[in-house]
C-alpha cells in the first residue's frame, strides 16, 4: 500500500504576519500559502511588485490584467507552497470567482484545489546526473524540458567535467574584455598605417583602401553580426526539436540549451562556460581572418566579441536583475521570461528584439480583460 502524503502545514494569520514582519514575502491563493522570498529577484514584474502583494490573495493577479499567467508559471508557483492558512478565506475565494466571471474560466492546472506536488517524482532521477537519462525520455522529452523547475542540475558524474559546464557571470568580462580591447587597439593601429586594402587578394585594380575612419563602422558591424548570430543559434540550434527516437540528438539538445529551459534560474549555467566558448570564438576568428584582411576581420571580430559579452551579461541580468518599470531592460526581461514560461517557440532575441521583428517571431500581445 502506498503511504498517504504527510498533511500540509497550517499557519494562523498571526504566524503569517510574523513572517511578513521579518521580511519574508508570503502570498496566498485562497487558503494556500506560498513563500516567494527566494523568487523576488527572478520575478519579471520586479521585486517591488511582489513586495506590494505580500500577505495578499494573488488569485486574481494570476488571471490578469496585465496578463494571464501560463500553466508553467502556475506550476512554478507550486514549488513555493508552504502550507494552508487557518480560518476561512471565503472572501478571497469569492473575489477569485468574480475575477473569472468576465470571460476567463479557471485554469485546470490550478483549480479547484491543488494537491501538494511531489517534485521528486519525475521522469528522471534527480539524484543522478541527468545528461545520460534524458535521451530515454523519447517523445516525452520536449514537454518535460519545457516545464521549468527551481532546482540545480547535475550533468556529469565527474566533478571535473561537471565544473567545466558551470561558470559565474563575472568570468565573461574578466576573460573576454581584455582580448576585445587588445584586438581593437591592435587593429586600429594597423588601419591607421594606411596599408590595408579590401579585395586586394582578388584584384589590385579594384581593391578598396581601408582608412582608420572605417574602424567604428566595422566595429558596429561586428556587433550587429553577433546579434544576428545570437538569434539564429537560439532559434535554429538551441530550439531544434529533436526526434523522439534519437537518443543522441535529445542528449545534444539538453546539453546545449534544454538544461537551461528546465532550470532557468540556475545561476551557474546562465552564461557560456569559458572552455566551450573558446572553441566557438576561435572558430569565428579563423573564419573572419580567412575571408577578410587581418585588421578588417579583427575589427569585426572585436565588435562581435563585445556583442557576445553584452549578450551574456544581459542574459544574466534578465534572469536576476530588477530593472525599473518602463525601461528597455524591463521590457526585455518580460519578453525573455515569457519565452521561458509561455512561448518557447517565439521571442528568440536576448539582447534585442530586432531580429524577432525582422523574421516575424515576436510573441503575440495578450488581451487585457477588464476586472469587474
Amino acid at each position: 500500500m502506498v503511504p498517504a502524503p504527510p498533511p500540509a502545514a497550517s499557519f494562523s494569520p498571526a504566524e503569517v504576519q510574523q513572517r511578513l514582519a521579518a521580511g519574508a514575502c508570503w502570498v496566498r491563493c485562497g487558503a494556500r500559502l506560498y513563500d516567494l522570498t527566494g523568487f523576488l529577484r527572478q520575478h519579471p514584474g520586479g521585486e517591488q511588485l511582489l513586495r506590494a502583494r505580500a500577505g495578499q490573495d494573488v488569485s486574481a493577479d494570476l488571471d490578469g490584467p496585465p496578463h494571464r499567467h501560463s500553466a508553467n508559471a502556475r506550476r512554478w508557483l507550486e514549488q513555493y507552497y508552504v502550507g494552508e492558512l487557518q480560518g476561512d478565506p471565503q472572501g478571497s475565494m469569492e473575489n477569485r470567482a468574480a475575477a473569472f466571471s468576465n470571460t476567463q474560466k479557471p485554469d485546470p492546472v490550478m483549480e479547484p484545489k491543488l494537491k501538494v506536488i511531489d517534485w521528486d517524482k519525475d521522469l528522471v532521477d534527480w539524484q543522478k546526473p541527468l545528461l545520460w537519462q534524458v535521451g530515454h525520455l523519447g517523445e516525452k522529452y520536449d514537454e518535460w524540458v519545457h516545464q521549468p523547475v527551481t532546482r540545480p542540475i547535475r550533468l556529469f558524474q565527474s566533478d571535473l567535467v561537471e565544473a567545466l559546464t558551470k561558470t559565474v557571470w563575472y568570468t565573461v568580462p574578466i576573460i573576454w574584455m581584455p582580448l576585445m580591447l587588445y584586438l581593437s587597439w591592435s587593429c586600429y593601429r594597423t588601419l591607421a598605417q594606411g596599408n590595408v586594402r579590401l579585395f586586394a587578394s582578388f584584384t589590385t585594380e579594384y581593391s578598396v583602401a581601408m582608412p582608420k575612419s572605417v574602424f567604428p563602422g566595422l566595429f558596429v558591424l561586428g556587433m550587429l553580426f553577433w546579434s544576428l548570430l545570437e538569434y539564429l543559434l537560439h532559434r535554429f540550434l538551441f530550439h531544434m526539436k529533436p526526434p523522439g527516437n534519437s537518443y543522441y540528438l535529445i542528449t545534444l539538445h539538453f546539453i546545449l540549451h534544454g538544461q537551461h529551459h528546465k532550470a532557468p534560474f540556475d545561476e551557474s549555467r546562465l552564461v557560456f562556460p569559458p572552455a566551450p566558448a573558446s572553441l566557438v570564438i576561435a572558430l569565428l576568428y579563423i573564419v573572419l581572418q580567412l575571408l577578410l584582411p587581418e585588421a578588417v576581420g579583427g575589427t569585426v571580430f572585436a565588435g562581435g566579441l563585445l556583442g557576445y559579452i553584452l549578450y551574456d551579461m544581459t542574459h544574466y541580468y534578465l534572469h536576476f536583475g530588477s530593472p525599473h518599470k518602463g525601461s528597455y531592460l524591463y521590457s526585455m526581461k518580460a519578453h525573455h521570461v515569457k519565452h521561458h514560461f509561455a512561448h518557447q517557440k517565439l521571442g528568440f532575441g536576448i539582447s534585442t528584439k530586432l531580429w524577432d521583428y525582422f523574421f516575424h517571431t515576436l510573441m503575440p500581445e495578450e488581451p487585457h480583460p477588464k476586472r469587474q
